[in-house]
């Protein structure tokens, strides 16, 4: 399943129930109600599965560090809301989370967003970085065995968040080396100048 979208341009919309645990309610989620920051949303194959109670795990221990810098992070399975609640209340991974979980029960949001796995009807691991205009900046998908960088994703965020933050004058780009950790040198490039210099 190929999604209908590129780098750039406008996120698909999503309409959805989601179980939200700080709150211990089943609201209404709508991606468009986000406008004005960055989302961060978390794909996995399941609920009551193993590397998938790692990703939140793992995506809690940067959560303030995220929701300072202005993301919120959602997280995004085909499970029913009510399989999302169980989760949410007893795996020891996941009961201290905060974050979000959105039912994807009919995969209209896996298919819109190219993550479902048509062999399983789950969706596949990985990553969407949506930015305060509602555009895709920055996707991964991978192998469901393996779980999530969360330092990389949050890297990733920082250095896009930098560009979108960074004024350049004419004729100039700002860009992100290779291997870029936050607090290296970014990258001020003289469009004509500076080609085949670096």
């Amino acid at each position: 399943m190929y999604a209908m979208w590129s780098i750039e341009e406008q996120a698909p919309e999503i309409k959805a129930k989601a179980w939200f645990p700080e709150a211990q309610k089943i609201k209404d989620f709508k991606l468009s109600d986000y406008k004005g920051k960055w989302v961060i949303i978390t794909f996995y194959p399941g609920d009551f599965t193993f590397v998938c109670a790692t990703d939140i795990e793992a995506f809690m221990t940067s959560y303030e560090e995220f929701k300072k810098n202005g993301a919120e992070i959602v997280a995004i399975s085909t499970d029913s809301l009510y399989s999302h609640k169980a989760w949410s209340e007893t795996s020891p991974r996941v009961k201290t989370s905060k974050i979000p979980l959105i039912e994807d029960f009919n995969k209209k949001i896996s298919t819109d967003y190219g993550f479902l796995n048509t062999q399983t009807g789950a969706a596949r691991r990985g990553t969407v970085i949506i930015d305060p205009d509602g555009k895709i900046q920055y996707v991964s998908i991978h192998n469901d065995a393996l779980g999530k960088d969360v330092d990389h994703i949050y890297t990733s965020f920082m250095a896009l968040k930098y560009v979108r933050d960074t004024p350049t004058s004419e004729g100039h780009i700002c860009a992100i080396p290779a291997n870029w950790r936050l607090g290296k040198r970014t990258l001020d490039i003289d469009i004509v100048n500076d080609i085949g210099k670096l």
